[in-house]
């Protein structure tokens, strides 16, 4: 498996006062891990989650962790497959954290605006050298930098 790189708890907490309320949302939680953004979504209310990651141990340990939960589901895919692979699929919120060294950060933001419902919000958390706002910049709405790490967001009306 790849090298864990949790989201901060600094961070987290900034994500979730910036996003003001989950509660009644649809989550979409990209390159999951240990799934703890989604889980936190949860507990703040958020209708459903689902947990994308592309290695099988982590979902299953995030299905372990979840299994009596109800509305959510976790899928072992590459993240872009996964969206790609979602016509009909959408949600109000779309939170990804890649690995610092991604590549693909036009095609995540991309695709990751085409799943996300009007009004929703897209989240990118990235490190603080990858400056991504000249991607889709219709829709860019700010970038927050907390030490080494930034979250970018991305709001489809």
């Amino acid at each position: 498996m790849r090298e864990l790189r949790p989201t901060s708890n600094l961070v987290k907490q900034a994500l979730f006062n910036i996003l003001y309320s989950v509660k009644s949302k649809d989550f979409l939680d990209l390159f999951a891990g240990t799934g703890q953004i989604g889980m936190a979504a949860l507990e703040k209310g958020a209708k459903s989650v689902v947990f994308v990651d592309i290695e099988r141990e982590r979902i299953n340990q995030i299905k372990e962790k979840l299994k009596n939960v109800e509305n959510v589901k976790s899928v072992s895919k590459d993240v872009l497959k996964y969206l790609k692979d979602q016509p009909n699929e959408s949600f109000d919120i779309v939170f990804a954290d890649p690995p610092y060294d991604y590549k693909y950060y036009d095609k995540l933001i991309k695709e990751g605006l085409r799943v996300l419902r009007n009004g929703g919000m897209l989240i990118v958390e990235h490190r603080f050298k990858n400056d991504l706002s000249s991607i889709e910049p219709d829709f860019y709405v700010e970038s927050r930098k907390y030490g080494d790490t930034v979250i970018s967001f991305w709001r489809k009306e």
